[in-house]
């Protein structure tokens, strides 16, 4: 398998990851792991915008990318193209920032409503 397919599938897996982090605490209640992974993927989405440090997903991308860059025919595949678009969008860091703050309150007050009628648990 080529390292620039491995890189598209970095891409779809990363934008996966996105749309989970924003929309995750919706699906609290199927299963605890679940809320756990979102929970800690929150706090690591926080962590990584504060100190301004890259997701794991853009570097292993990047570096797939540049392994790739030898026998790569097309910049990029179709569907990547417009998915990397979304993830990878040009603002600036502040609004990213803002952005994650407001995901992680609006998440955390969806598990906090759960928390105070006794619903939530990690398990």
């Amino acid at each position: 398998m080529s390292y620039s397919i491995i890189a598209d599938i970095i891409v779809i897996i990363h934008f996966l990851w996105i749309v989970f982090l924003i929309i995750g605490a919706f699906f609290r209640n199927i299963h605890g792991y679940i809320k756990f992974l979102h929970i800690t993927g929150l706090a690591y989405a926080l962590f990584i915008q504060v100190f301004d440090l890259y997701c794991p997903l853009t570097s292993l991308e990047n570096w797939l990318r540049s392994l790739a860059s030898a026998d790569l025919k097309y910049e990029d595949s179709f569907i990547v193209h417009y998915i990397e678009k979304l993830i990878y969008i040009e603002i600036s860091r502040r609004i990213i920032l803002v952005f994650t703050f407001f995901m992680v309150f609006f998440n955390f007050f969806l598990y906090w409503k759960d928390i105070k009628s006794k619903k939530l648990k990690l398990y």
